[in-house]
């Protein structure tokens, strides 16, 4: 086997199948789950949808004239990756049920050391497409052990147990970002009462769904470039947001005015608008869409809690200021390990250290967020600060994959063993992702998020136009590199 992918979400079965297209088919896909789709397989949580628009939110290769929605819902999405992989003719080359517990670079042989639930592998080249929604993380609390253990139903979100029926229970969700915002208003009527713990409240926008008409669909699958056009609509408004998050914050001021009126509009309790509103600058933190998460806090049965959780006692909940609340069922949606995943601790370079180790000092860097120094022959897919906070992550998916595709052809080409990013190529590139982020909003909004890791670096988002990435990846830059030939 020339080439390891392991995962096969967006970015896996992507690169899978550009690969496949540029004749580079000796390929193998190890996934750990049992069929294609990454994060939108396993975040099956009552109202999971997506919030970017459908037509944005696909392969470019693979347009879809047949999604039903302006943002497609959970379902919808899985089924179309798996339709794009059973027509790409990728599926006889995924090992399914296969978790990669170990890679590790051999430098006397030059090539991947895989050690996976199903055997060892060996690979001239590593591509990681975990992602970066692949670990969820769980909050800190003490005794949350012990709500299990009392009788209680405990899941993530990105973990849903649907064997446990909600109805007529008391619950508990713990977190109001992209998940529980679409969660709570799925549940709420099922539910005796529920408990919604806020450490931070979000900046939220309406979201402008709608079903495709019939003849809208039609018109996307028969006329002529008219879902491409669409699509760069989309595109193109997107892309306008960069201004206000990433050049000039004082920009996003009209979004806030338009969040703080929907508060108003959605909210009659003046106590609980005091609470929904948020302290920092918008666009700091992710910046969410619903038209019905207000509307579902300002339920009778839903009290929306923003005194810290101290303990958890069995099945009683203990907030900073001594009040006790019992529940029966208790959803954890405190999203994923972003910066700190512990797929790092598998990930073994040149000189033995794991991905861990080697961002211990200065945070997550790589080149064009997809090589790293010390990791020869390995491209990471939704690597450091390729993530965004205005558009379509599939655009970034899509410029890595054609790099990594490029880096592969070029490799071949030339008769190239190994190619390994230079240190100072590597630093002078983050150098000035740091100093562009500097006059951003993630910077300056005041606010703590996941886009800043332990040292205060935002080593998560992309601070430009996407279309800058796009022309930074369009070829592999192979002076960038240190070469041996095979």
């Amino acid at each position: 086997m020339s080439i390891a992918i392991i995962g096969s979400g967006f970015s896996g079965l992507g690169a899978a199948i550009r690969l496949d297209e540029a004749g580079h088919r000796d390929f193998l896909v190890f996934e750990r789950g049992n069929d294609v789709g990454g994060t939108w397989r396993d975040n099956t949580y009552p109202g999971a949808a997506c919030d970017v628009p459908s037509h944005l939110y696909s392969y470019s290769f693979a347009l879809n004239p047949d999604w039903t929605r302006s943002f497609s819902a959970q379902p919808e999405i899985e089924d179309d990756l798996r339709g794009v992989a059973q027509r790409a003719n990728v599926l006889d080359r995924h090992v399914f049920g296969c978790e990669v517990r170990r890679t590790a670079w051999n430098s006397e042989k030059s090539h991947w050391e895989l050690a996976t639930a199903k055997g060892g592998y060996t690979a001239d080249i590593l591509i990681a497409g975990f992602g970066s929604l692949a670990e969820p993380s769980l909050p800190a609390i003490p005794g949350i052990e012990s709500f299990a253990a009392a009788g209680g139903d405990l899941f993530h979100s990105a973990q849903w147990n649907h064997d446990t029926d909600l109805a007529g229970k008391r619950v508990a969700v713990i977190g109001t970002g992209a998940s529980a915002i679409q969660i709570v208003p799925a549940i709420v009527d099922r539910v005796t009462h529920l408990d919604v713990y806020q450490r931070t409240a979000p900046w939220l926008l309406p979201r402008f769904d709608r079903a495709f008409t019939a003849p809208e669909r039609w018109a996307f699958r028969n006329v002529p470039g008219y879902l491409r056009l669409a699509r760069a609509g989309i595109y193109a408004g997107r892309e306008t947001q960069v201004v206000g998050l990433a050049k000039n914050p004082n920009l996003m001021k009209g979004f806030e005015l338009l969040s703080r009126a929907k508060i108003r509009r959605e909210i009659k309790d003046p106590e609980l608008r005091r609470r929904v509103t948020p302290n920092f600058r918008i666009g700091c933190k992710r910046m969410l869409i619903s038209n019905d998460w207000y509307p579902a806090l300002d339920r009778d049965h839903v009290d929306l809690l923003t005194d810290g959780i101290q303990e958890i006692d069995g099945r009683r909940i203990v907030t900073a200021d001594g009040t006790v609340r019992e529940v029966d069922a208790l959803v954890v949606a405190t999203g994923f390990h972003v910066t700190d995943s512990p797929m790092f601790d598998t990930v073994c370079g040149a000189d033995g250290a794991s991905l861990t180790q080697k961002f211990a000092d200065k945070g997550m860097r790589a080149y064009k967020g997809t090589t790293i120094a010390g990791y020869p022959n390995m491209f990471v897919l939704v690597g450091p600060n390729t993530g965004l906070g205005h558009s379509s992550m599939v655009y970034m998916i899509e410029s890595q994959i054609n790099y990594v595709v490029d880096a592969v052809t070029t490799m071949r080409r030339r008769g190239l063993r190994t190619v390994e990013v230079k240190q100072h190529a590597l630093d002078s590139y983050n150098d000035r992702l740091q100093k562009a982020l500097d006059g951003s909003v993630w910077m300056n909004g005041k606010c703590a998020s996941w886009y800043l890791d332990a040292h205060g670096n935002n080593t998560t988002l992309w601070p430009d136009f996407t279309f800058r990435f796009r022309r930074q990846t369009r070829r592999f830059d192979i002076d960038a590199y240190e070469t041996a030939p095979a």
